[in-house]
């Protein structure tokens, strides 16, 4: 899936920055709207499906991406 309504960068950024800088970037954003995440930390992997779990957002997909990137794909609940 490559349809998003947002994208945010957080590459270089160790935890808990990536999920602190998510939960900002999904306030901006309405119910059903879909938010690209693309960062370099390995342990962001636990702490989106940790988030997802505890917030009610969705986790629709996690992935590699290019070299030492990861992808997330969250749907605002």
């Amino acid at each position: 899936m490559d349809t998003f309504d947002s994208e945010l960068d957080v590459r270089g950024l160790r935890c808990p920055l990536p999920i602190l800088r998510t939960k900002k970037k999904l306030a901006e954003l309405t119910s059903g709207q879909v938010l690209k995440v693309v960062a370099t930390d390995p342990g962001t992997a636990k702490d989106f499906e940790a988030f997802t779990r505890q917030t009610g957002h969705e986790l629709l997909e996690s992935r590699s991406g290019e070299g030492e990137e990861f992808v997330f794909l969250l749907r605002h609940k």
